[in-house]
């Protein structure tokens, strides 16, 4: 897998049964229905009141922001998360993965949205040493894109398998929806499609790329000087007449 900067954020661990079960989904789906319908980032404590449960309930099952978003976000994605595919071919799977997982980004792009909002406000924080929560920390499609793009790994230099790799993870998930949609107006169909036509470009584009060897340093290949051809080499000096 490819090395990231951060480990990332893993949702608590919710109870198998009883009340404590009860009180776990509770509180999930309180928080759940707080950022679709108003859109913000419930503190838990918010979320512990609107649920009807004591803060020191809550806060034993979501010690903070981070943790409840992490659930939230984890409830909401968990089957793309979990996506695996038996297709063959690179580009034919990377556009299953983009079919698959577009329709649910729909669905849960407001949590989508409001974890992408507390990555962003903790990193100001962070930066200010204000931080006082663990972060939130993103970046689940980093394995769900390496295993799309593994059928074409064969075909790739390994510098522009990396590359590809970064590209798609600007393409795939909630940042095409927050430029085409609250920049273009687009619509949820047409940010799909676009999403899609820029993955099959940057495919096609590192391809392409891994086609050619990259050019020979120096001064040509074997160490042989560059012709005297018009590409850049010196003519001899015009001579005076008369």
């Amino acid at each position: 897998m490819a090395r990231l900067k951060h480990k990332l954020s893993e949702p608590p661990v919710p109870p198998e049964r009883g009340v404590r079960a009860a009180t776990f989904k509770l509180l999930l789906e309180t928080a759940i229905d707080i950022i679709q319908k108003s859109g913000h980032i419930p503190s838990v404590a918010e979320a512990a009141a609107r649920a009807k449960v004591s803060r020191a309930t809550a806060y034993r099952y979501f010690p903070s922001r981070s943790a409840l978003v992490t659930a939230v976000v984890d409830s909401s994605l968990g089957p793309v998360r979990k996506l695996a595919s038996d297709t063959p071919g690179g580009r034919e799977r990377v556009h299953e993965l983009f079919l698959q997982t577009f329709p649910r980004f729909k669905e849960f792009e407001a949590p989508m949205r409001a974890a992408a909002q507390l990555s962003l406000e903790q990193w100001g924080l962070e930066r200010a040493g204000l931080l006082e929560e663990e972060p939130y920390r993103r970046g689940h499609r980093v394995r769900i894109l390496e295993h799309a793009i593994a059928p074409l790994v064969p075909q790739l230099r390994p510098a522009v398998r990396d590359r590809l790799h970064r590209a798609l993870s600007v393409v795939y998930g909630i940042e095409p929806y927050v430029i085409l949609k609250d920049i273009w107006g687009l619509s949820d169909r047409e940010v799909e499609r676009t999403a899609l036509w820029m993955a099959d470009a940057l495919i096609d584009a590192a391809l392409r790329e891994s086609e050619h060897k990259p050019a020979a340093r120096g001064n040509g290949a074997a160490g042989k000087p560059r012709s005297s051809t018009s590409n850049g080499a010196r003519r001899p000096a015009a001579t005076s007449k008369g």
